[in-house]
């Protein structure tokens, strides 16, 4: 099992940034394909960002891409989003997850893929 805690959540202006973290532990964090997700409010849970054991496969929600950004630091044990031009439809709460079940040819970009979430942190955009 591995637990997960988010952080780094806040009040921004548009077209500011935030980094998001999430630390793990409770097992191999190397071996856990990781992901972001968020949730606004009145809406489903969606997908935003993955990234798999391999640091340079990383997979992205055309509505974020050449905005955020995920890494992990497995040394850490630490998964990271780097989130730049911010925009109040970006206004959510964030979610970290994790699993450790090998998908062919996944994006893991299903909420149902993931095994462990975190309990969010809240990102707020003014205009």
């Amino acid at each position: 099992q591995v637990q997960l805690v988010e952080s780094g959540g806040g009040l921004v202006q548009a077209g500011g940034s935030l980094r998001l973290s999430c630390a793990a532990s409770g097992s191999t964090f190397s071996n856990y394909v990781l992901g972001w997700f968020r949730q606004a409010p009145g809406k489903e849970r969606e997908f935003v960002a993955s990234i798999r054991r391999n640091t340079d496969n990383t997979y992205y929600a055309d509505s974020v891409k050449g905005r955020f950004t995920i890494s992990r630091d497995n040394a850490k044990n630490t998964v990271y989003l780097q989130m730049n031009s911010l925009k109040p439809e970006d206004t959510a709460v964030y979610y970290c997850a994790a699993t450790a079940t090998f998908y062919s040819g996944s994006y893991y970009t299903r909420l149902g893929l993931y095994d462990y979430w975190g309990q969010g942190t809240q990102v707020t955009v003014s205009s």
